[in-house]
């Protein structure tokens, strides 16, 4: 069973629910949490951010945030994964920003990316350095978003 169906099969099992809001990913992160047979049950929908004015006005990511960490930041991670959760009214955002290149942005190289989790137990940011090409980086974005969500969803199951 692949990440995607095994996630949707535990969120079905605690009866949750999931959104996400991408930036560099562009909807891989939707794709996989959509792909399960039944993934209306607990995917709500995203957000594909990729304009700084979607990440504020849309999710509610604050402009001094920006302004002072930048997009490609733990603490942006943070406020998408929240905005997402709260805009979607569901358990769980997860949301996912950096640099997949070819260039930089805002000095910060390619590879470096964010992975943001808001759920019942708080919000937090995973920081990756991945290697590779524009789409090989986008691609083990998305699988550590997914990674992240369900090593969460099933943390959070274990201690109840």
């Amino acid at each position: 069973m692949d990440l995607g169906a095994q996630l949707h099969a535990e969120l079905v099992l605690r009866g949750q629910t999931v959104a996400c809001a991408e930036s560099m990913t562009g909807g891989g992160v939707a794709q996989e949490l959509s792909a399960a047979p039944g993934a209306s049950e607990t995917f709500v929908g995203g957000v594909v951010s990729y304009a700084t004015e979607v990440k504020t006005g849309v999710l509610g990511v604050p402009a001094e945030l920006v302004e002072e960490h930048g997009v490609v930041s733990s603490a942006c991670a943070e406020a998408m994964a929240d905005g997402i959760r709260r805009v979607l009214d569901t358990d769980w955002g997860v949301s996912t920003t950096g640099v997949a290149g070819p260039t930089t942005q805002e000095g910060k190289p390619v590879g470096l990316v964010y992975v943001g989790l808001s759920g019942p137990t708080g919000t937090s940011a995973r920081e990756l350095h991945l290697d590779g090409e524009r789409a090989e980086v986008r691609a083990a974005a998305v699988a550590a978003a997914v990674e992240t969500l369900l090593a969460a969803v099933t943390e959070v199951s274990d201690k109840d």
